[in-house]
């Protein structure tokens, strides 16, 4: 007979856990790139600030500072954007020297973020997180065109005439260079949409602020002009400070004006897309409008109206444009004493303001008999766009108080048509960039306004190098180039709104 035995199966149990690692590194744990960026940086900060504590604690804590905002920007880009644009309007008056050895804060600023990006970006190409593949489009040509012909061919044919080149002339040499780095920097910080709309809301924010600075100035409110003589006169002379102009953070009204034109452009252009948030935006542009009046330079409310024919180029509708010029008349009404301050000066003998005056005769008397002797309007005269000023009492210099002039002053025929490419290539690029929805069309809708204002307004002073304004510019450039090249503009994420949806996003190739 045969038996069957049963097997009962075993009791499934809990799962058996994975063995543990037995190879040499098991006690290990990887570190990304960033990390191990971070890592090595806070070792080095430790270490600094250690050493320096010992030496100089109020030096250690600036340095340990320095080094910190260093590895903030190299882990993330755009901060480096963030802060130039949101710092240069309120740090930029401040005179060379004056906090830091031969240099401006916002100088300082821009040497610290691009130093910052560059260890970044070695990084990126030693460990093969990205290749470098720069492209230099029309617009970046042009401006080291630009840069090129205000810098060696001036300075070459000093060399050949055998004329001294002195440091304020190469100083005046590196003015566009300065620029275009700032444009390489914010280039390269700018990748995304988000980022470049909070760029541009940044800028408008420090915009509003030296709004209220200059608005407060000119009509002499709450001793504004006083602490500002502290930091912002120019050279030294307080009188700049209490003439009805608000000269702001930016220590020259010219540029403050500019600057609220720029941001202006900027607002109109958030309007426009978004005009379902007009009490954010519409504030903002009464704002500009108040500031571009209080800077009292009859020049400024010139730009105020080109930009408002810009715009309604731009938008193909007259109903924005036409509310920016009525807020322009009632900003005019409500700053009336800083108007009829500025028109005083008309009531003299010859009918123009002493300032005027003053200019044709700095022109006629110092700078262009040297133009156009043997004929040097063809390569330039110097870099340097001032000469010393004869009277010891008055500022140590003479400046150039015409653009064009400056233009075959600093660097003859070339320079002058290098300028006029630039214009005309932004402009058509801009205006084709528009139409465009998101940040990009707002960007571009900015750059054409300020350029076209930039090149009428060049009749009076060299407005593409004023300090403040022509940064901005140069910022706007750089955040165009960097979305219309397809890098930024391919997701429109567009935060804070929804985009236009009569404008399509293939009107335009990149």
């Amino acid at each position: 007979m045969t038996t069957s035995t049963m097997t009962t199966p075993p009791m499934a149990g809990p799962p058996a856990s994975p063995p543990l690692p037995t190879s040499r590194g098991a006690g290990r744990f990887p570190l990304s790139r960033r990390d191990a960026l971070l890592l090595a940086a806070a070792v080095l900060a430790c270490l600094a600030a250690g050493v320096g504590t010992a030496a100089s604690p109020l030096i250690a804590l600036l340095v340990t500072a320095v080094l910190a905002l260093g590895i903030a920007i190299a882990v993330h880009p755009p901060l480096a954007a963030y802060l130039l644009v949101g710092l240069t309007p309120l740090i930029v008056g401040i005179d060379r020297g004056r906090v830091v050895p031969l240099l401006r804060p916002n100088e300082v600023l821009l040497v610290l973020c691009a130093g910052a990006l560059i260890v970044r970006a070695a990084w990126e190409l030693r460990t093969g997180g990205v290749r470098l593949r720069p492209r230099l489009g029309l617009v970046a040509a042009s401006l080291v065109l630009m840069a090129f012909c205000n810098s060696v061919v001036p300075l070459l044919w000093m060399a050949v005439r055998h004329q001294p080149i002195s440091a304020d002339d190469l100083s005046y040499a590196a003015v566009l260079w300065k620029f275009l780095g700032l444009y390489a920097v914010v280039r390269y910080a700018v990748r995304t949409e988000s980022h470049a709309m909070r760029t541009l809301w940044v800028s408008m924010i420090a915009g509003a602020v030296v709004a209220v600075v200059a608005i407060l100035q000119s009509v002499q409110l709450f001793g504004i002009d006083t602490l500002l003589q502290t930091l912002y006169a120019p050279f030294g002379d307080t009188s700049v400070l209490s003439a009805s102009r608000g000269s702001a953070t930016l220590g020259l009204a010219a540029a403050t004006g500019d600057l609220m034109i720029f941001n202006l452009a900027l607002a109109a252009g958030f309007w426009r897309r978004y005009g379902f948030r007009p009490l954010i935006i519409a504030p903002l542009a009464v704002l500009f409008v108040a500031g571009i009046v209080s800077s009292g330079q009859f020049s400024t409310v010139l730009g105020l109206i080109v930009a408002i024919v810009a715009l309604g180029i731009v938008f193909r509708r007259a109903d924005i444009p036409i509310a920016i010029g009525v807020v322009g008349l009632g900003a005019c009404a409500a700053l009336a004493p800083v108007v009829a301050t500025r028109l005083i000066g008309f009531q003299g003998a010859s009918g123009l303001p002493d300032s005027w005056v003053g200019r044709l005769d700095n022109l006629r008397g110092y700078f262009w008999p040297r133009l156009l002797a043997h004929d040097n309007f063809l390569l330039g005269v110097q870099p340097s766009a001032r000469v010393p000023s004869p009277d010891t009492l008055a500022l140590p210099w003479i400046w150039i108080e015409s653009g064009y002039t400056w233009l075959f002053w600093g660097g003859g025929v070339p320079l002058f048509a290098a300028f006029v490419l630039f214009v005309i290539v932004t402009a058509r690029q801009s205006l084709a960039l528009a139409r465009r929805p998101g940040a990009v069309g707002i960007t571009a809708t900015a750059v054409y306004v300020a350029v076209i204002v930039v090149a009428v307004l060049m009749l009076f002073d060299p407005h593409i190098t004023y300090r403040g304004s022509a940064d901005m510019l140069f910022v706007l450039l750089a955040v165009m180039a960097s979305l219309g090249s397809g890098a930024g503009a391919a997701g429109h994420d567009c935060p804070g709104g929804r985009p236009d949806p009569s404008v399509s996003s293939t009107e335009v190739e990149p």
